[in-house]
C-alpha cells in the first residue's frame, strides 16, 4: 500500500513549468510562440518520474504507437477531424478534398498543385516539408538541440563508412508539428538511392522532449535515401518517426527523382525530415542560420528555397 501511495503522489507531483516554445515566422520575421498538441501529456512523459518510468515502459515503444495509429484509420476517428482543424487554425482551402473517411485520411491529405510552388532553379535547394526547421553549416563543431550532445552522424545513419562523407558537412532538421501538411517531397533533383530502414523507438521529436533527451533522433525508427545531384553531392534525404506516428510511408517508386515530388508521408503524428549534405556542397540561406544561432526554429514551406549552390 505504501508503494501504491508513493506511485500515485509521484505521478500526480506538480509538473515543472517549461519555456514556450517560440519560433520565427519566415513570412513576417516575427517571433511567435507554438501551441503544443498533448502539451500536458508530453510535460508528464519527460519530466514526472512516472511518466519517464511510462516512456521507457510503453509510450516510445512501436506497439503504442501503432495501436493508436490503427484507431486513427477507422471510421470514428473522423469526429476529431472539425475539432482538430478549428484548434490549430488549420488552412483547408489548399487541401485537395474536404470530406474525409477517418483522421489518417485527413492527416495524410494532399493539396491542390498550385498550394506549394516549388523553386524549380537548379542551383537551389527546396524544404521537403511545412513544418519548422534547424540549419547547421559544420555538423562537427555544431551542439545540437541541447549543449552537451552532440549530433551522431555515425549512428544516425547506422554506417560509419557513410558518415564520414557528412561529419563536417551542413544538417538541417525539419520537425512536422501534428497540425502540419503531412507528406514529403525532394529538395533536389536528381538519382535516388534504395531506401533504408533503421528500426528504433518511438520518442517525440516536440522540442520539451528534445530538451530532456536530444540524443532522440538516433535513437529513433528513421529511413533514410541518398540522392545524388551534379550541383549538391550526395544528400541524405532522411525520414525519422516519432511518438504516435502510425506508421512512415514511401509512396515514391523509382531511381529518377524531380525536385518537388513527393516521396512520401507520415501517419498520423509529429515527426521530422532530416537533410544532410556533404561539406562545401550547400550555402544554407542566411535568415535559417541566424535564427538557429540565437536558438529558434524558423518556418518553412514545402517547395520554397532554403539553400543554393555554394
Amino acid at each position: 500500500m505504501l508503494l501504491l501511495a508513493t506511485i500515485i503522489i509521484l505521478a500526480v507531483y506538480p509538473l515543472p513549468s517549461q519555456a514556450p516554445i517560440q519560433y520565427y515566422e519566415r513570412e513576417s520575421g516575427q517571433l511567435k510562440t507554438e501551441k503544443v498538441a498533448g502539451e500536458k501529456w508530453l510535460v508528464w512523459l519527460y519530466y514526472n518520474p512516472i511518466g519517464e518510468a511510462t516512456l521507457w515502459a510503453l509510450a516510445k515503444r512501436k506497439l503504442v504507437s501503432s495501436v493508436y495509429g490503427n484507431r486513427m484509420d477507422r471510421t470514428s476517428s473522423a469526429k476529431k477531424i472539425h475539432p482538430f482543424i478549428a484548434d490549430f487554425d488549420i488552412d483547408m482551402s489548399v487541401a485537395q478534398k474536404q470530406e474525409f473517411s477517418n483522421f489518417n485520411d485527413f492527416f495524410t491529405r494532399k493539396l491542390k498543385a498550385d498550394a506549394r510552388p516549388v523553386d524549380t532553379s537548379s542551383t537551389v535547394v527546396v524544404s521537403p516539408a511545412d513544418g519548422k526547421v534547424l540549419a547547421y553549416t559544420d555538423i562537427s563543431n555544431s551542439w545540437f538541440i541541447v549543449k552537451g550532445y552532440r549530433f551522431d552522424v555515425s549512428s544516425f545513419l547506422d554506417n560509419p563508412g557513410l558518415a564520414q562523407k557528412y561529419h563536417d558537412g551542413t544538417l538541417l532538421i525539419i520537425r512536422l508539428a501534428p497540425m502540419d501538411y503531412h507528406r514529403f517531397h525532394f529538395p533536389v533533383s536528381g538519382n535516388s538511392s534504395p531506401n533504408k530502414k533503421i528500426d528504433g523507438d518511438y520518442y517525440s521529436v516536440n522540442p520539451f522532449a528534445l530538451r530532456k533527451k536530444a540524443e532522440i533522433f538516433c535513437l529513433n525508427k528513421r529511413e533514410y535515401s541518398i540522392l545524388s545531384n551534379p550541383l549538391f553531392g550526395d544528400v541524405v534525404m532522411a525520414e525519422v518517426g516519432a511518438t504516435m506516428v502510425g506508421s512512415i510511408v514511401q509512396t515514391f517508386k523509382g531511381s529518377s527523382v524531380n525536385k518537388g515530388e513527393e516521396k512520401g508521408y507520415f501517419k498520423f503524428g509529429g515527426s521530422t525530415v532530416v537533410l544532410m549534405f556533404e561539406k562545401s556542397k550547400i550555402h544554407i540561406d542566411e535568415d535559417l542560420l541566424v535564427n538557429t544561432a540565437k536558438g529558434y526554429e524558423t518556418t518553412v514551406k514545402m517547395g520554397e528555397r532554403i539553400g543554393a549552390e555554394k
